[in-house]
């Protein structure tokens, strides 16, 4: 048996309450862009070929056409993304049983607006977590933080095994909508992104909960992260008079395809395991591209990231978000056997990847 590094107790999840067709935005966006020289039929095919059906947005339709500053967009994303943070944080830890003042340490992860204080500072004043809570807000992993997220919560578990970490990603990725930005890269993002919060609790060793869903969830056995240098091209954002500018490189599925399975063979390699021995993908939804790219690379059976894709249909990429959504969906849509394997794992901007490995 392996060493445990934490217990995954609980996932909820927490989005707003607009939810639009893809349709409907394309139809906005071919509208707005078609005055700017942009041919309709590019939007909808690169809008198609992305292959998400429906996002919940953070603000009205009608809102994305108004001219709102940098500074209105950012006041939306405190002001509802700290209610999704409520909301996410009081259903996880109603699931898992427990008080906010249960918890001992919090990480934050975003990389869609900026807040000083923080929005676990601001959440704690709605949530009567104990004052000596063990804050760690994390900006600017992008993508990778939801799986860096749990990493850290892990590594701090194993100093503090009688405790429980709380990890909490908000995304509301639509309010850094860019008008003016008539690129390939933009006009991709803009049928990419969606908006929500994901919360997960995690148990020390020495203080994992009695609770009869436990069997169904994983532990954290060990997680690694990786770092590729010199590749800040590849994915991220230019911070603009305008807000956050989209860095999306067409070279992300190629590079995820070459990089990723070394990673996770490394990893598996320390446990005496192969990619045989992995139950369960549970891979952050980059895009229909990168999800191939990654399926091709680790040469996986055609389903086994069909939750990726699922995921993407119905609420989009929600950025650090989406791989804990992803790991929600995978308990709840699979059975698994005392013993079997996961292998969670997500990128970002860098390059960078962090992999998890889970063991039921």
């Amino acid at each position: 048996m392996n060493s445990i590094k934490g217990q995954i107790v609980a996932i909820e999840a927490a989005f707003p309450v607009h939810y639009v067709e893809q349709d409907q935005i394309s139809a906005v966006l071919k509208q707005k862009w078609q005055s700017e020289g942009v041919n309709p039929r590019i939007i909808e095919r690169l809008l198609e070929s992305v292959l998400v059906k429906k996002r919940h947005l953070a603000m009205p339709l009608a809102d994305y056409s108004a001219d709102l500053s940098f500074a209105e967009r950012n006041r939306r994303f405190i002001e509802t993304g700290l209610d999704l943070a409520e909301e996410s944080v009081t259903k996880v830890l109603d699931t898992a049983g427990l008080k906010p003042k249960d918890i001992s340490q919090i990480i934050f992860t975003t990389v869609t607006g900026i807040a000083v204080p923080s929005i676990d500072a601001r959440l704690m004043n709605r949530l009567p977590f104990k004052p000596n809570l063990k804050r760690m807000p994390l900006f600017g992993l992008g993508c990778v933080a939801g799986a860096a997220g749990l990493s850290r919560a892990a590594d701090y578990l194993c100093g503090h095994p009688d405790e429980l970490s709380l990890v909490l990603s908000l995304e509301l990725c639509t309010l850094t909508f860019q008008k003016s930005d008539i690129s390939v890269a933009n006009i991709i993002a803009c049928g990419l992104f969606g908006d929500g919060a994901a919360a997960v609790v995690v148990a020390g060793s020495k203080n994992i909960p009695s609770r009869p869903a436990l069997p169904k969830i994983p532990k954290i056995i060990d997680n690694q992260s990786f770092f590729f240098p010199n590749s800040e091209g590849v994915m991220g954002w230019d911070i603009t008079d305008d807000g956050f500018k989209i860095i999306l490189n067409a070279q992300v599925p190629a590079i995820a395809q070459e990089k990723i399975p070394g990673c996770i063979d490394e990893m598996l390699k320390r446990h005496r395991l192969t990619r045989r021995d992995v139950a369960a993908w549970i891979a952050h939804p980059g895009g229909p591209k990168v999800i191939e790219a990654l399926s091709r690379g680790l040469d996986l059976p055609a389903d086994a990231l069909s939750l990726s894709y699922e995921s993407l249909a119905e609420i989009g990429n929600l950025s650090s978000a989406s791989v804990l959504m992803i790991l929600k969906k995978t308990l709840e849509k699979r059975e698994f056997r005392p013993g079997d394997y996961g292998v969670l794992m997500a990128m970002g901007p860098a390059f960078c990847a962090e992999i998890i490995l889970l063991q039921w």
